[in-house]
């Protein structure tokens, strides 16, 4: 098993934007790295699963939600260093487009909450820089 804290190399990692009713699902992280965040659901990859099967079955183990994973949307780089500027944690994190299929949000796996949020709510949470720089450029306030 491959450790997270401390990695020999980045690991591979998904996330999946999923837009249902004008309101984006978030959940908020329970562990680290960026515990308390609030950021798109998603998680690791697994040897052998594609992007969009990942996707899926980290939102489902997540959320709750099922949901069908698209296109990628965006990648990016999650690196946390510690006090002696040690890599900690280093994800490659691709974003992807899924679709609502059916179920209601419920925190699972390494969630603390897991809820839809409207643009009007983002201001008052903790959200992640990711997520944001994602949201802005799907351009989440004009749906």
């Amino acid at each position: 098993m491959t450790r997270r804290a401390y990695p020999s190399a980045p690991r591979p990692g998904v996330g999946a934007l999923i837009i249902h009713e004008g309101a984006v699902l978030l959940v908020r992280r329970g562990k680290s790295p960026g515990r308390g965040l609030w950021a798109l659901p998603g998680g690791k990859v697994k040897l052998g699963e594609t992007l969009r099967e990942a996707a899926e079955r980290e939102i489902m183990e997540e959320t709750g939600i099922e949901v069908e994973a698209g296109e990628p949307l965006y990648v990016f780089d999650f690196i946390e260093r510690d006090a002696e500027s040690r890599v900690a944690y280093h994800y490659v994190i691709v974003d992807m487009k899924c679709e609502y299929r059916k179920g209601e949000p419920r925190p699972g796996d390494d969630a603390d909450d897991a809820r839809w949020v409207k643009k009007r709510e983002l201001p008052n949470l903790d959200v992640s820089q990711a997520t944001l720089k994602l949201l802005e450029l799907v351009r989440f306030d004009r749906m």
